[in-house]
């Protein structure tokens, strides 16, 4: 019905069911349109007509429509030699814009990469006598009416447009009135073929549980008579997960959604066209315009969105007078969904019955074998599988790599690539800005720095740690180390080595204010036993400088005490050397109270 029209040059809406071959209804009248070298040699066409820039114009939805249109068209268009060429995504720009440049004759594309490459000037739209939109309703469902009035306003005013779909909403009415000049709308539908979907296709629904679906799926791919089968699914983690679901039970599936890169999509459209791979689990990506010959089953894992979604996706099965059957499993939360969908479509499942991989009545419909389980058994696995077909190296771009199914090329990629060999940098734990390392790993690194010393003792000697210094809190063990400092000076005196190593922090009490006392005194008699360091109390002035050798007479000795200020507890006390007799006997010290100020950092023995 289309053809005689469309070759008047007449603006044409053709709408049909799947499955009954819109493609060459409009892919003939373009070829015709066409002029190529061999009318001219007929005498059809005058050279000046003949011209390398696009003629016609295919604009389709998604990629795999767009390689199986281009296939098509180039079957059909062989013994003319017609150029054919398919732009679309996921793909390198360079061979696209090579081919061109030597000259296309129709091209078949998606809206984002045509729009990339005319606003390039790669392509050149001004020669185009012929726009087809395949699909169109589904171009306005993804959000893609913007970029086709784009394109629709560089093309000729004066040229043929024709729109193909099996559904046509009230939208695509409306876009054909702006776009299109009297346009003629036909339908095409066969005598006893009463409603929407294919009469050769017979559809099963059931109520399903999620957690049940896997096996019941599995029992359903081992009915009797199974040719290929496509299972679709409304999420691509879905359908990736189900797909590897199916491998491990031993089926050979491949997948098809939009988080593989495009390589890894044609892969398994390939495999499962030549019969590698026998299950195709998909999204709504391949619902539209896929035609595979041999598909016999088609199952909704989950309820499709719409009407229109599931007509598309059971004309898979049942295509070109084929018989085939199409198997709906709804989850409880769909069910107002699919009553929806039953509702418009006018079908007679408005309560589907509760279904389970046991249950008999699965088994009777679908002419299952009985005692088949969920795994398939070794002697029937024969196909290829998904690794038997090549991953084509297409040079993708837009970088989503292989994700999901996990068989891309980028996937492979990172397999090949050797180990990483260099340590990982590790991150370094800091205490209030510094380093939290040990203090002996610091002194290491600046004994390393630092000059070689001559006396090879001192360089194999440990470095001392660096003592934190204290404040007003923390001058509480401040007699303890005193007394540390002083045993270390009497050990060096006698020629001793001197390891030093840190002591526990201990709490200061006045026993132990008394015990240092003692010790410093120790200390200054072991240099010179005649003489003994008297204790005194120390002022302002005394904490400005420092205290000097005790030579005053006898008559000095008896001084007053001296009580002690803030500035005194930060002066370090000066070693007192040699003192006469009369000062050996040393006044008693003053007891410490609470308002008493910190000891003194450190005194020298």
């Amino acid at each position: 019905m289309t053809l005689p029209v469309a070759l008047t040059g007449t603006d044409v809406i053709g709408q049909a069911k799947t499955g009954t071959g819109k493609t060459l209804g409009f892919g003939l009248p373009l070829l015709e349109r066409v002029t190529v070298p061999a009318d001219v040699e007929a005498g059809r066409a005058k050279p000046e007509e003949l011209t390398d820039a696009p003629q016609a114009l295919v604009v389709v939805p998604t990629r795999e429509l767009c390689t199986q249109v281009t296939n098509d068209l180039q079957t059909a268009g062989k013994v003319r030699n017609v150029r054919v060429l398919a732009i679309y995504g996921g793909r390198a720009y360079e061979p696209q814009v090579e081919a061109l440049k030597k000259g296309v004759d129709v091209v078949v594309g998606t809206p984002g990469r045509l729009l990339d490459l005319a606003g390039q000037k790669k392509l050149n739209l001004k020669h185009v006598r012929a726009l087809v939109l395949d699909e169109a309703d589904e171009m306005l469902d993804l959000g893609f009416l913007p970029d086709v009035e784009k394109i629709i306003n560089m093309l000729p005013v004066k040229r043929q447009t024709m729109l193909f779909s099996a559904t046509m909403p009230g939208a695509v009415i409306g876009l054909a009135r702006r776009y299109m000049s009297q346009p003629t709308h036909i339908r095409a539908t066969a005598p006893d073929d009463e409603g929407q979907t294919v009469a050769n296709t017979a559809q099963h629904v059931y109520r399903a549980h999620s957690m049940d679906k896997p096996e019941m799926v599995s029992r359903i791919l081992q009915a009797e008579g199974r040719g290929l089968a496509m299972i679709f699914c409304r999420t691509k983690r879905t359908a990736a997960d189900i797909a590897e679901q199916l491998e491990r039970r031993g089926f050979a599936s491949g997948a098809v959604h939009g988080d593989l890169g495009q390589g890894a999509r044609e892969q398994a459209l390939r495999a499962f066209r030549n019969g590698k791979v026998d299950v195709l689990v998909c999204t709504d990506v391949a619902a539209r315009g896929i035609d595979v010959e041999g598909v016999t089953h088609v199952i909704n894992y989950q309820s499709p969105e719409d009407e229109k979604t599931y007509l598309h996706r059971i004309g898979r099965t049942g295509r070109a007078g084929a018989k085939g059957i199409a198997i709906t499993l709804v989850d409880w939360d769909d069910i107002p969904r699919w009553q929806l969908i039953n509702k418009a479509l006018e079908l007679d499942f408005n309560d589907p019955v509760e279904t389970y991989s046991s249950s008999p009545h699965l088994y009777e419909e679908l002419n299952i074998p009985a005692g088949t389980k969920g795994v398939l058994p070794r002697a029937e696995r024969t196909r290829a599988g998904l690794g038997a077909e090549e991953v084509e190296d297409l040079g993708e771009t837009g970088g989503r790599g292989a994700r999901g199914g996990g068989r891309g090329p980028r996937r492979e990629a990172e397999e090949e690539r050797p180990k990483r060999t260099r340590t990982p940098r590790q991150r370094r734990r800091t205490r209030a800005g510094a380093p939290a390392d040990d203090t002996a790993t610091k002194a290491v690194e600046t004994a390393e720095s630092a000059p070689a010393s001559s006396d090879a003792e001192t360089a194999d000697k440990p470095r001392t740690p660096r003592r934190r210094r204290r404040t007003r809190v923390d001058a509480a063990p401040a007699a303890a180390a005193a007394g540390e400092q002083a045993e270390a000076a009497v050990a060096t005196a006698e020629g001793e080595t001197v390891e030093a190593e840190p002591k526990p922090r201990r709490r200061r009490t006045r026993k132990t204010a008394e015990t240092a006392a003692e010790t410093v005194e120790a200390a200054a008699t072991t240099e010179a036993p005649a003489a003994e360091a008297k204790p005194r109390r120390r002022t302002r002035k005394t904490a400005e400088a420092p205290v000097v050798e005790a030579a005053a007479p006898e008559a000095e000795a008896e001084a007053k005490p001296r009580r002690r200020t803030r500035k005194t507890a930060e002066a370090p006390v000066v070693e007192a050397t040699e003192a006469p007799a009369a000062e050996a006997e040393a006044k008693p010290r003053r007891r410490r109270t609470r308002a008493a100020k910190p000891a003194v950092e450190s005194t020298e023995a």
